[in-house]
């Protein structure tokens, strides 16, 4: 398998003493992998770093092989961003939006534009102002977003964080969709670890700013009645060992 995301010693402190610590990550061409973590385990940290939103302290990231710090734009080239909050001018159409965010890729039409409020599920709502759209809305505008430049990675950030059932649903269905039609590789980040079991094929746990395990969600699982029994006796290993330490 080809790496597409290599992760390595990661680390960045604040003031507060919170951050990530020496995380090693790895995504391979084809996942749908899972970061899972509660709020504040340095999920976003890590991903900031990763699109050059933030500086290391120490550590690298790669993506398809280039360094995000040295090689910017050789990094990025192939992928599509999300993080945080999808962000969209509320007095504009969801189209509209989209043919401005266009303009920052060279090469991306109207056609293209037709083809994310497609994917996502949004062409009959494409000339209404996003200012009447709901959360799950937004989010898959700002999913359509991320997908212009025909991204081979999706980096996303809590795609699903204050969706109701049907809005996590839709979401879910995308990505799935996307991974096996499109072929896209996944970054997903979450502290909904049922999200997680029914989409992603990896994952790894972030704990306190360390990560904890990564592996297959069957290896991680494996042993446990599911995979939130098994990330609560990781979680509570790590924390005895610490304990003891």
């Amino acid at each position: 398998m080809t790496a597409i995301v290599e992760i390595n010693n990661l680390t960045k402190m604040y003031k507060n003493k919170r951050g990530i610590h020496e995380v090693n990550m790895t995504v391979q061409q084809g996942d749908i992998y899972g970061f899972f973590g509660p709020n504040g385990a340095g999920k976003t940290t890590v991903m900031k770093i990763m699109t050059g939103l933030a500086r290391p302290q120490q550590g690298q990231v790669k993506l398809f092989g280039y360094d995000v710090s040295t090689q910017y734009e050789q990094a990025m080239s192939k992928v599509g961003v999300l993080i945080e909050t999808a962000e969209a001018f509320t007095f504009m159409s969801g189209r509209k939006n989209l043919e401005l965010a266009a303009r920052f890729y060279p090469g991306i039409d109207k056609q293209r534009v037709d083809e994310v409020l497609e994917i996502v599920g949004l062409t009959p709502f494409q000339r209404e102002k996003v200012a009447g759209y709901s959360l799950g809305m937004k989010q898959r505008l700002g999913l359509a977003a991320a997908m212009l430049s025909k991204p081979e990675l999706l980096i996303l950030d809590e795609p699903t964080n204050g969706l109701d059932i049907e809005g996590m649903v839709q979401i879910r269905e995308i990505i799935l969709r996307l991974a096996r039609e499109e072929r896209i590789t996944f970054l997903i980040s979450s502290h909904l670890i049922h999200e997680m079991e029914l989409m992603c094929n990896r994952m790894g746990i972030i704990h306190q700013g360390r990560l904890v395990r990564e592996g297959l969600i069957s290896e991680l699982a494996k042993g446990s009645a599911s995979l939130e029994e098994a990330y609560l006796r990781e979680i509570t290993e790590v924390r005895r060992l610490a304990a003891h330490a």
